[in-house]
């Protein structure tokens, strides 16, 4: 769960500071007191877009820290990015924003953007102010339904799109190879000269680099001669003032000697095996010399050698390697050309196949869609039940269509019927805003129970409703609280009295400067807040009343 939300120089918040509790966190205020501030900074801690409007005024940088407690996918998720465990066990989120710059962190080290995502997809559901609308795309009923289907669609899902690819593959080839004679022949004529012209050059991985350092030796090897001949003038016997004669020297002069010392006798090996070093070092400098010795012709051959390769290099490949494996290539090319009828025959048994395939894993998909959908309806009716949907039908809808997709063959809608005797309609079409809110909601509670995520947060979920209906949906957030920690933004004390921490969040000024506090209320605050909310100017007895005995029917659901 989120344990701790840390937020400094952001908007209107110069530093605040959250410890969040298990069960229902209900956040109220004041209309602009900074509600939507404080959910904005846990997105931007997510890695959504930072503007430098956000920025405090005069602050040069913002941050936003959260702490979570962990759960077994988020220690694998952390595992698997080589990111280490904290020393308490939990995870820490944070971003520090400046203009042009952001840094994301998880557990004290950089990461990037999408590791948070991933990461977060785990910890936390969050459900915007907006976030209902969505029910207008047929297209977002798939991630509901699929997420309800869980681990049993995914190998299948897996399947789908990997014969998806193959469909697509095989359509791929088939389009460039489906040519008419004249394109073909025009085609058939390039491969065979690309193919000619790599295949007479006779190459041999290597040898551009064996002749690149031939072609250095050559053109350098004046220099090279020249520099050789004074090495081997220092070096050898042949001259007086040679290495090689002065060893010879200094070895005759220390052999008079040997004998009257042991140690005169170790020199002379020592300076034995320097003189026979400097004579093998003499004899392949003389054997190095005579390589340097070319004919004119050498050159020219191996200039011209070199120069065909360069150009085969940019025309073909920038190895070797690549311009014989685009020779391969152009081979298969000709012998497909060779045997078109037969080559295009056996690629339209390979899509047909590969259809067939694909249909067969689309059916597979369709059938489990299909039995959770079953399920999924009627605990989505239920849900609605509970939110004051009293006379509903809910039905999701799958049909079978002839496109294909990486996501199946599958059409989907979501059927609704909110009162008695009226018709079946598209989810799309007919709910009102406030009737949208429940069932994003519904949708909510029963996909929490399929999923390890434990915290939801919703802000103003109560968009569109009020009176019994708000009593409702207190409840289900109250439901969905029994197993996952919900932090909940709302106006309407119906919701507010359900809580089982309360936080207000409030705006100040003082010398001329506005700023943004949030802080947990005592019972005696939340009554007093609940008042508020009731619309209460004045705290006079009747509206703490009022509160009082709205905090008690919460109890009393709370305690059933």
């Amino acid at each position: 769960m989120l344990q701790s939300l840390h937020v400094k120089n952001l908007a209107l918040i110069e530093e605040a500071e959250i410890e969040l509790k298990e069960g229902l966190n209900i956040l109220t205020g004041e209309t602009g007191a900074g509600k939507s501030i404080l959910l904005g900074s846990v997105n931007l801690a997510l890695g959504a877009k930072f503007d430098k409007e956000m920025l405090r005024t005069g602050a040069d940088s913002a941050t936003v820290e959260l702490c979570f407690t962990s759960n077994p996918v988020a220690k694998q998720l952390l595992a698997e990015m080589d990111i280490e465990q904290s020393e308490d066990g939990n995870i820490y989120l944070s971003r520090k924003m400046q203009v042009g710059k952001s840094v994301l962190r998880i557990n004290g080290e950089i990461v990037s953007a999408k590791q948070v995502k991933t990461l977060a997809e785990s910890l936390i559901d969050i459900h915007g102010q907006h976030e209902h609308q969505s029910l207008f795309q047929k297209k977002n009923y798939f991630l509901f339904l699929d997420d309800f289907c869980g681990k049993e669609l995914l190998p299948i899902k897996e399947q789908v799109s990997k014969s998806y690819e193959e469909c697509r593959e095989c359509e791929r080839k088939l389009q460039e190879s489906g040519l008419d004679e004249h394109q073909r022949a025009r085609e058939q004529s390039l491969a065979q000269f690309e193919f000619e012209e790599i295949e007479n050059a006779r190459l041999t991985e290597g040898e551009d680099e064996e002749l690149e350092a031939r072609y250095q030796k050559m053109i350098h090897s004046k220099k090279i001669v020249e520099a050789l001949s004074e090495c081997y003038r220092y070096t050898s016997t042949d001259s007086e003032r040679g290495a090689g004669s002065a060893f010879s020297r200094a070895l005759r002069e220390i052999s008079t000697v040997t004998m009257y010392d042991e140690t005169l006798g170790k020199m002379y090996d020592q300076l034995t095996e320097l003189d026979d070093l400097l004579s093998d070092f003499n004899h392949d400098l003389e054997e190095y010399q005579k390589d340097c010795e070319f004919e004119e012709e050498d050159f020219r051959e191996t200039e011209e050698r070199l120069n065909l390769l360069n150009h085969l290099k940019e025309k073909y490949g920038n190895t070797l390697a690549d311009i014989l494996s685009y020779r391969e290539e152009k081979q298969k090319q000709l012998e497909m050309y060779a045997n078109y009828d037969a080559y295009m025959e056996q690629l339209n048994a390979q899509y047909e196949k590969a259809k067939q395939h694909y249909q067969k894993e689309c059916d597979a998909l369709t059938k489990v869609r299909q039995k959770y959908a079953l399920i999924l309806q009627e605990q989505l009716r239920e849900s609605l039940v509970a939110l004051n949907f009293l006379s509903v039908q809910f039905e999701i809808r799958l049909e079978k269509v002839n496109t294909f997709s990486a996501n199946g063959q599958d059409a989907i809608d979501f059927f609704i019927s909110t009162n008695p005797g009226e018709p079946l309609k598209s989810l799309s079409q007919v709910a009102s805003g406030g009737e949208l809110s429940r069932v994003m909601l519904a949708i909510k509670t029963v996909l929490a129970g399929q999923d390890d995520i434990d915290t939801l947060i919703f802000d103003e979920i109560d968009a569109g409703i009020s009176g019994k209906t708000a009593w409702k949906v207190s409840e289900q957030l109250h439901q969905v609280s029994k197993k996952h920690q919900v932090i909940c933004i709302t106006h309407l004390p119906q919701i507010a009295a359900m809580a089982d921490s309360h936080f207000l969040i409030e705006k100040s000024s003082r010398d001329n400067v506005t700023s943004t506090n949030i802080y947990e209320l005592s019972e005696k605050q939340t009554m007093e807040e609940l008042a508020r909310l009731l619309g209460s100017d004045e705290l006079t007895e009747a509206a703490l009343s009022n509160a009082e005995e709205m905090r008690k029917q919460a109890f009393q659901v709370k305690n059933i």
